[in-house]
């Protein structure tokens, strides 16, 4: 048989959050070694006196921050931060709350009102709590995406290379040429852009096939000399 629990037991209130955690938690040891008043004073220069009243500072860093550490959208942080206790304790709550801290689009908007130097100011916090360990011999950066600027040997580049090449050979080591064709290069570079051009991909292959002939005839002229 199931004994009932005594009705005059002292208990805890259940929304009480503080009391009833694990104080070694790692977001709550770290939630204690975060300087919020210095994030507070730094970040609520961006915020206005009119309208409606912002979000508090540390609800924000907060959730940018475990937005960082746990790889999260900002759905799902929001989400986490709803069915977590130790995440809503980490943004600076102290009873357990049952509705969203805010939207979604309220943080792109925090990320937008502190800009580039509000978010510098997070980082320093972070590099603050770890000092020389935040230091690193190597950085290992990821450029999958990154922008590159290379240049791949087409046809045409590698005559005009050909071409120019052998012409400074020939300037340095004192040859004398009957042509250099630096001027008809010009035009036939402009005119093998167009190999994408419904009607001027014909004239694009002349001009290609023209740009090989040359190439050919300087290092022919180039090797009996």
């Amino acid at each position: 048989m199931l004994k009932d629990s005594p009705q005059t037991s002292p208990q805890i209130g259940f929304f009480d959050l503080i009391s009833q955690l694990d104080q070694k938690h790692p977001l709550l040891l770290l939630a204690d070694e975060i300087d919020w008043n210095f994030l507070n004073k730094t970040l609520s220069v961006h915020y206005s006196d009119k309208g409606r009243p912002g979000k508090p500072v540390r609800l924000m860093c907060g959730l940018l921050m475990l937005k960082q550490m746990y790889n999260l959208s900002d759905d799902n942080v929001i989400a986490q931060w709803m069915m977590n206790p130790y995440y809503q304790v980490f943004c600076g709550e102290v009873d357990f709350q049952t509705e969203p801290p805010c939207h979604r689009t309220d943080i792109t908007a925090f990320r937008l009102r502190i800009g580039e130097e509000g978010v510098n100011a997070i980082f320093a916090v972070s590099v603050a709590l770890h000092q020389q360990d935040a230091e690193e011999d190597k950085v290992l950066v990821d450029t999958t995406v990154q922008e590159k600027a290379i240049t791949y040997p087409t046809d045409t580049k590698l005559a005009i290379k050909i071409i120019n090449r052998l012409n400074k050979l020939a300037k340095k080591h004192g040859i004398k040429q009957r042509r250099t064709y630096v001027t008809e290069v010009k035009q036939l570079r402009l005119q093998c852009r167009h190999f994408r051009h419904p009607k001027l991909r014909g004239k694009a292959r002349r001009a290609l096939k023209r740009l090989r002939t040359i190439a050919g005839a300087v290092t022919i002229v180039k090797q009996r000399k």
